[in-house]
């Protein structure tokens, strides 16, 4: 089953910068396409380290979920692995231009995402 990436609508605005343009027509419609295997990532991770998401309130999950993924090099590789594997080769010389930048972007938006999905 091939997926396609979804076109987000009005995340386009003028005067975007570079960045802020491939964010939003790249790397966020990669994002909401990959959104089901982000989260299974996720919940096998809690499930691999016996973390109990249960009886937690929800600030301390947002609390955990943005230390995992700061913190965790080898987790957070393999959620950046799951969105780059999707650019092209245009998007991928964009990205590798400014990695960190990108990467900080990437990281943000899967760490909302993550939170909004308890």
């Amino acid at each position: 089953m091939t997926k396609e990436r979804p076109i987000l609508k009005n995340l386009m605005k003028d005067n975007m910068s570079d960045f802020e343009l491939f964010q939003n027509k790249t790397i966020r419609p990669i994002i909401k396409m990959q959104h089901n295997l982000l989260i299974a990532f996720l919940e096998s991770y809690l499930q691999k380290r016996k973390i109990d998401f249960l009886n937690v309130s929800e600030e301390k999950k947002k609390l955990k979920i943005k230390a995992i993924l700061e913190k965790d090099i080898q987790f957070r590789n393999i959620i950046l692995g799951s969105i780059l594997g999707h650019f092209s080769m245009d998007e991928y010389f964009f990205y590798n231009s400014s990695t960190s930048e990108m990467n900080k972007r990437i990281i943000n938006i899967i760490i909302q995402r993550f939170q909004d999905s308890l």
